[in-house]
């Protein structure tokens, strides 16, 4: 069952203190509510996006063209009667600060400059997200989320809320993610970075004022990305070694194979909906993600202080997040003594399983939430 989503905004006065030493005098963040809280406001779920999603996670947009194409991110997880049912919770999505999706980003004014902020919006970390986070549940009325809960980048932005907010948390959520970076995915960010500040039309960050768009550093960096997110098996059996065309043409510069042009037809379809600027600044806040940093790298230790009871799942085909980088998040948590339920898919989907739809994988999800909705029923009838 698809709903109608209202997209909403919630204006902050109150600077924001940013990890990097700079700050934000007042901002905004994007965002959507699905469900009603209930009275006793225990059963909020907070969802974090990944790199090029937002706040809208589920429904969809009544005055959208097609409203096919307003689909939520994250549908087929989130709304009546799914794995997280918001006839029972009261679901949250929020866009970051840094995004190009309605909060507060690199294309808005720089309210000192009158300009727009372009390279000079100042780095975010997953730990601002979460700070900008807690303001706005806050704000909303709710001392305590339900859950928190998040694929890949936001599985960080999960596991980051309980290393923050240990008391506001009663469950995180980590799906496709890991404690921090390896080596080799801060490699992928890296030339997906340098492809957009290559780009001739890039201006050092400040093309909105020359009205143009990087948009071959974008298809570039898109391309790199997508082939991360896919598994082998799946480009394989998708697309194998099939040509574009009957007959090869013989050229280095024209498609000749179908997994080109579909590269190609990925890169032109994010060139036209993603800024240039959020892309440098989402993929910096992936790299400096590392909770066990100030513990002598010893993850166990960063955990000492959580409270929350944790679901982690990996998905076995998935390399850009490999099953072995959730394994020591859970790991860490046993060394803790805390409750955790783990879960690996063996889904053919590499990282991108994490958005789509396998029974499996959310049979999963729905049981954890079942359990969930279980105490909270619970507290309200003892309530009564």
């Amino acid at each position: 069952m698809t709903f109608i989503a209202t997209p909403q905004i919630m204006n902050f006065t109150e600077p924001l203190m940013l990890r990097s030493g700079e700050k934000l005098d007042s901002y905004h963040l994007a965002y959507e509510t699905y469900g009603a809280l209930n009275s006793l406001k225990n059963n909020a779920v907070l969802i974090c996006h990944a790199l090029n999603a937002s706040h809208h996670v589920a429904g969809v947009y009544e005055d959208s063209e097609s409203q096919s194409s307003s689909v939520g991110w994250w549908d087929t997880m989130i709304g009546p009667g799914k794995p997280v049912d918001t006839d029972e919770f009261f679901v949250i999505g929020i866009n970051n600060l840094g995004s190009c999706f309605g909060s507060t980003g690199p294309m808005h004014l720089n309210p000192k400059t009158q300009r727009a902020w372009g390279s000079q919006f100042p780095v975010v970390t997953v730990e601002d997200w979460v700070e900008a986070q807690k303001r706005l549940v806050s704000a909303l009325g709710i001392e305590k989320l339900c859950a928190v809960m998040g694929g890949s980048l936001g599985g960080m932005q999960a596991l980051s809320w309980t290393l923050q907010y240990p008391d506001k948390v009663m469950h995180s959520i980590v799906i496709a993610s890991a404690p921090n970076l390896n080596a080799e995915n801060i490699a992928f960010n890296e030339v997906a970075r340098r492809a957009i500040v290559n780009d001739p039309d890039f201006h050092g960050g400040n093309f909105y004022e020359y009205n143009v768009i990087p948009r071959r550093g974008l298809k570039i960096a898109r391309m790199i990305g997508h082939i991360t997110y896919l598994s082998d098996d799946v480009m394989n059996a998708k697309f194998g070694r099939e040509l574009k065309n009957e007959k090869i043409k013989y050229s280095t510069q024209e498609v000749e194979f179908q997994i080109e042009s579909y590269l190609r037809y990925q890169g032109e379809k994010f060139s036209e909906y993603f800024d240039a600027n959020t892309y440098l600044l989402i993929t910096r806040a992936l790299d400096y993600f590392d909770p066990a940093k100030d513990y002598k790298n010893n993850l166990s230790l960063a955990f000492k202080a959580l409270q929350a009871s944790f679901l982690v799942i990996s998905f076995k085909t998935d390399w850009r997040f490999s099953p072995s980088r959730s394994r020591e998040i859970v790991q860490a948590l046993i060394d803790n003594k805390r409750a955790v339920t783990y879960a690996e898919i063996d889904a053919p989907h590499g990282h991108d399983a994490f958005l789509l739809e396998d029974y499996r994988y959310l049979s999963v999800v729905r049981a954890y939430f079942k359990e969930i909705e279980k105490k909270i029923n619970a507290k309200e009838q003892n309530n009564e």
